[in-house]
């Protein structure tokens, strides 16, 4: 097989879904508060986690945390 093939299999980008997970925990860590719950929500069912809507954020925010740790 193609080295090159290879590395590039190596660097591919995240899902779409990974990638709006990973922003949010970014943004979260550097301070910020996530305003919206719904957006959250979408970011965890998008991840395939079930998420009641009476769930704390902060939990919600915890479980995609786990989600997205070895990704």
């Amino acid at each position: 097989m193609n080295p090159i093939i290879l590395i590039k299999n190596c660097f591919k980008s995240a899902s779409p879904e990974v990638s709006a997970a990973k922003q949010l925990i970014k943004s979260i860590d550097r301070g910020g508060i996530p305003l919206n719950p719904m957006k959250v929500n979408h970011i965890a069912r998008k991840l395939k986690l079930e998420v009641s809507p009476s769930a704390p954020m902060s939990q919600t925010i915890e479980r995609i945390r786990d989600a997205i740790k070895n990704s």
